[in-house]
């Protein structure tokens, strides 16, 4: 591929205040909300490594501190190490993890918006890159990214969404009058699809957005791009799946325990 992965900035929205798994975010943000013994962040970054991107850049707000401790301290959580005390001067002993990756802890603000949040983290550290990935964190998949990717090159357009169409939470009933003709439990939405995140974007699509921290990604700049006829969706049929409540996070534990979690690479 012309456009190496491993050099597209992947900006992951990590500020918000997660209020409706508000049990667990008392005392973190929900990204650092753990699947396994790994915070949600690291499945999805995980995901975006494994197809090849390897530079990250986490956007901040709500108890930031906790993000920039988690990965500050990653290689010595992660491996062997010596501190002497009396310098406090820390040796690794070895590498004990694989992940080869470039994380910028960029805080955006407490209150900021998604739209503001990439605003103001491109402003500081896109650089020169043509283009970009964003994605939420609290969202994993196994959709193939370096696919999506390329599916976005191929169309030309500014932006690039994932579309899904994952179970309805509820189950349908289709009558005949007040006889039920079929009972599906959790039908697939087969030709309804909504936004899964997992973005790619030019750089031109940056004077849609706004550092103001009112502006929301969802909002006015996909709004607008979609008016102009500058997205496209790429269709993503496999797995999905968002961490809004606690049900959400108990059934992503139980797959991850299960050792048969669909987006585990």
């Amino acid at each position: 591929m012309k456009d190496r992965l491993a050099d597209v900035p992947v900006f992951v929205l990590c500020g918000g205040l997660g209020t409706r798994l508000r049990e667990e975010t008392e005392l973190r943000p929900k990204p650092m909300v753990p699947v396994g013994s790994r915070p949600i962040v690291w499945h999805i970054m995980r995901t975006y490594a494994h197809h090849g991107f390897r530079r990250f850049i986490l956007c901040l707000g709500y108890k930031s501190e906790v993000v920039k401790s988690y990965f500050l301290n990653y290689s010595s959580m992660n491996s062997d190490f010596t501190v002497e005390l009396k310098s406090n001067n820390v040796h690794v002993h070895s590498v004990d993890h694989d992940q080869d990756w470039e994380v910028t802890l960029a805080f955006t603000g407490e209150l900021t918006m998604t739209g503001a949040r990439v605003a103001r983290a491109a402003a500081k550290y896109l650089g020169d890159a043509p283009r970009f990935a964003v994605t939420y964190g609290d969202g994993v998949t196994d959709a193939n990214l370096a696919d999506e990717f390329a599916f976005h090159l191929k169309g030309g357009k500014v932006g690039t969404v994932l579309g899904v169409n994952p179970p309805s939470r509820f189950g349908e009933l289709k009558l005949d009058g007040d006889r039920v003709e079929e009972f599906s439990e959790k039908p697939e939405f087969v030709d309804s699809w909504i936004n899964g995140g997992y973005f790619f974007f030019e750089r031109e699509f940056l004077p849609y957005l706004s550092e103001d921290e009112s502006c929301i990604l969802e909002r006015e700049p996909l709004i607008r791009l979609a008016q102009d006829g500058k997205l496209d969706m790429y269709r993503h049929r496999g797995y999905w799946a968002c961490m809004d409540t606690q049900r959400d996070l108990e059934q992503l534990n139980k797959l991850w325990a299960s050792g048969e979690a669909p987006w585990a690479v």
